[in-house]
């Protein structure tokens, strides 16, 4: 079996040419490179040698092999190994979800790891599904499609270095985002057995869409590395890498040009919004986010899912594939809650266009619409919590976190106000709709890399394609959903964060259909770069005046932004009116040497035009990331100075370590430590979250800020949900004070009604009387924490 599924088989013809030797070693070498930078990041960035070696195995052999296998079972192989090992990889990440939840649901997380060789053994026993090894009807890709995609993966990799870097491996003194902590915690309850509990106040069910840190847990599991490598440094890039294969082969699928795909790529994903020098931001910059997993993770199912649902709206049969629908439909869902519904959305409208416009209903579209809102009703029931209770309507209500509403109309607002529209633009009057319009509108001109594609609607050959409606429509749910919706945390910003990459395929798609001469799309997008690069300030010695803010957040007016606003739109307007002229001569330069057998004309010309402009926002949009990204990687990082008030001791993190290794899995403990920073005072911020995280055990009650009752309580006495108090005082009674004043019956209360085997107690969070030592044992103390341990009876 030489041609297996770790190498394509060459031909080589005799005799044997230079070209037919050089061209696959050339195609496997951005391949290499990239794997060899990615071990070379991960040691740099502190992980030992032996878990780099498991945990590589482990991606391998248990998700992108049996994945591989699957995938070409279900869909057939693509002809190409990149193309097959990126789907494969996705797909095997949906069998690990499935396997991961067969284990939890009947306690055998010890068998997690053998799940991939049925898989293998499968496949190399059953005589028909052992072509599924090889790649079948090969269509080799050109070598420079080899070296775009090996560009946008090691410029991910490089993105994905510099945002952990700065995130040491601990026990260090530091601190860490309180929703790292948080999934550290949930990642832990998830090597358990179901049903869960949210770990940070046991007895509570965990609601969350959690499905990315089972991934994290079962990667863990597996290998056998600390949940806390795995998370702070392992599992992101391999991520990444897999969506930015999916989104790459799901716009070569959709234009049928091959450059398509490494452009979409690395502008999907590496890719800004272009605001060109603004201090007005557009929020929703990238579909990318270290600090949320679940952001990151839900982005694999999503675009695989998008790929199938393509398929059925354009009437072609998923055969053996139909089952992949509703089970990506549901991952999407106990992914990220926002994932699902904007593509829902899309096929809907999809489905209502085509019925108007044939007379005829497209039932494998309705079948795939309704697999879709069932997994999304019962994800909801399975998963939504916390956050998505806490959704509601409110028009605009995005302009509470975008500096010219919230510095000037919005200061009066309120910590939650609830009324259709944010209270401050009525209050305005005639300037304050004219500066929610000014804004609005600023948000649509950054995002235009991701709006670009709506152009095919326009064209008649392409409007009748429910591909193009499908796209359009999924990105303007994701848009319309960010501006309608409300959250206390801008969470409403993922509904857009995920449509981003949609957006990206349907722009490149709309690009390649131009069929503009390749040197009207190279000059446009490079001239582009250069304009972000320069209001960006990346380049020393190379930029453009940035536009400077109206005063401080406490003496800004709306006045003042709308002379920023209007000067951000003037400056926009002349990037697309040099990048619109630079395209026309481009073109009519190329038109003299090599003569084209389009007509030339006025239409012509507005889509040569349209199409330069496309590209010079993709240029600048992801120049702008990637001009930074090389800018910080060739840059020595500076270490905080100065008070750091959130910062954790060594000895906290120590200890808490120490307690993952020595108390038993389903051991709860019991600890003083609730807020950040360390000390609890009344109304502190309740997200510590660092000793269910590190400490790897549920907690009575640790911190309280996302559990659902908290949550939905955002805005009462104008207190955010972090500050207010926890429901159950008796309970915060009972735990606070066998620190504090300890008794022998408290600590038996602990132990029988709530499973308490373990204290941990932090001087700096509140006083620790030293009658506690004399009535549990104490185990450990590392500089403020002493750990202790209850007799089991």
């Amino acid at each position: 079996m030489a041609d297996t599924l770790v190498a394509e088989r060459i031909d080589t013809p005799t005799p044997t040419s230079r070209r037919t030797v050089l061209v696959p070693l050339l195609s496997t070498l951005p391949w290499a490179l990239v794997i060899a930078a990615l071990l070379v990041v991960w040691s740099r960035g502190g992980v030992p040698g032996p878990d780099l070696a498991r945990f590589s195995a482990y991606w391998v052999l248990a998700l992108v092999l049996p994945g591989t296998l699957v995938h070409r079972a279900l869909r057939g192989s693509r002809g190409n190994l990149p193309e097959d090992l990126g789907y494969g990889a996705a797909t095997g990440l949906l069998v690990e979800i499935i396997a991961w939840a067969l284990a939890a649901a009947t306690g055998q997380q010890s068998l997690l790891r053998w799940w991939p060789l049925l898989v293998l053994v499968a496949f190399a026993a059953v005589p028909g599904l052992r072509r599924h090894w090889r790649v079948g009807d090969r269509r080799p890709l050109p070598l420079a499609w080899h070296w775009g995609m090996g560009v946008a993966l090691l410029t991910v990799l490089a993105w994905g270095y510099i945002q952990w870097r700065m995130v040491p491996l601990p026990p260090v003194y530091g601190g860490y985002y309180q929703d790292v902590l948080y999934h550290l915690g949930l990642v832990q309850e998830l090597t358990r057995a179901m049903p869960f509990e949210l770990p940070h106040v046991a007895g509570e069910a965990l609601r969350y869409h959690y499905l990315s840190d089972a991934h994290i847990a079962s990667g863990s599991m597996i290998t056998g590395i600390s949940p806390a490598v795995v998370l702070l440094r392992l599992w992101l890039v391999p991520v990444i890498g897999t969506a930015v294969l999916l989104a790459a082969g799901l716009a070569r699928d959709l234009s049928g040009i091959v450059w398509a795909g490494p452009v979409a790529a690395l502008a999907a994903f590496t890719g800004t919004t272009v605001t060109l020098g603004s201090p007005v931001g557009a929020s929703g910059e990238m579909p990318l986010s270290y600090a949320s997993p679940s952001q990151t993770y839900a982005l694999v199912p999503l675009l695989l899912l998008a790929g199938l649902v393509v398929d059925v709206a354009r009437g072609r049969s998923l055969g053996a594939a139909w089952p992949l629908v509703p089970v990506l439909g549901l991952v999407c869902a106990g992914a990220k809650s926002s994932a699902l519904p904007p593509l829902i959305a899309g096929l809907g409208l999809t489905v209502v266009v085509f019925w108007w416009r044939r007379r005829q209903v497209p039932r494998p579209a309705l079948v795939a619409l309704a697999c879709l809102v069932a997994a999304m009703a019962l994800g909801f029931r399975l998963f939504a919590g916390g956050g998505a209770g806490t959704l509601r309507v409110q028009a605009l209500a995005l302009l509470h976190f975008i500096a010219p509403y919230a510095e000037t109309l919005g200061t009066g607002d309120g910590i939650w106000p609830s009324a259709p529209l944010p209270p401050g633009i009525n209050d305005g009057g005639v300037l304050g709709w004219l500066l929610a319009f000014a804004v609005v509108a600023w948000w649509v001109l950054g995002q235009a890399p991701r709006w670009a594609g709506m152009g095919l609607l326009v064209d008649g050959g392409h409007r009748a394609d429910p591909a193009v409606w499908l796209l359009a429509g999924t990105v303007l749910a994701g848009a319309g959903a960010t501006w309608v919706f409300q959250h206390p945390s801008i969470s409403q910003i993922y509904f857009w964060m995920g449509v981003i990459p949609v957006g990206v395929v349907l722009t490149t798609w709309s690009l390649a259909q131009a069929r503009a001469p390749w040197p009207v799309l190279v000059v446009t997008a490079v001239a582009g770069a250069l304009a972000g690069l320069a209001t960006a300030g990346t380049v020393v010695g190379f930029a453009v005046p940035r536009i400077s803010r109206p005063g401080t957040p406490t003496t800004s007016t709306v006045e003042g932004w709308l002379r920023v606003l209007g000067l951000s739109a003037a400056r926009y307007v002349l990037f697309v009116v040099v990048a619109a002229a630079l395209a026309v001569g481009v073109a009519a330069l190329w038109r003299r040497r090599v003569p084209s057998p389009v007509p030339a004309g006025r239409r012509r010309a507005a889509a040569i035009a349209l199409a330069g402009v496309t590209a010079a926002m993709l240029g600048a949009s992801a120049a702008v990331v990637v001009g930074g990204t090389v800018r910080s990687v060739l840059t020595e990082p500076v270490p905080a100075t100065g008070p750091q008030p959130y910062a954790l001791t060594a000895d906290e993190m120590r200890a808490a370590l120490w307690l993952d290794d020595n108390a038993a899995d389903d051991d709860v403990v019991a600890t003083n430590v609730h807020c950040r920073p360390v000390r609890t005072t009344p109304h502190c911020d309740a997200r510590a979250f660092w000793v269910t995280g590190l400490g790897g055990h549920r907690a009575v009650v640790e911190s309280w800020a996302y559990t659902d009752e908290v949550v939905a309580a955002h805005g009462v006495e104008n207190l955010g949900y972090a500050r207010q108090n926890f429901p159950d005082q008796a309970l915060l009674a009972l735990n606070d004070g066998v620190f504090s004043r300890p008794t022998r019956a408290d600590l038996d209360r602990l132990r029988t009604e709530h499973g308490v085997r373990w204290l941990f107690a932090d001087s700096r969070a509140g006083a620790v009387s030293a009658e506690l030592a004399g009535l549990a044992q104490v185990r450990l103390v590392a500089g403020p924490v002493t750990v202790y341990e209850l007799n089991r009876q």
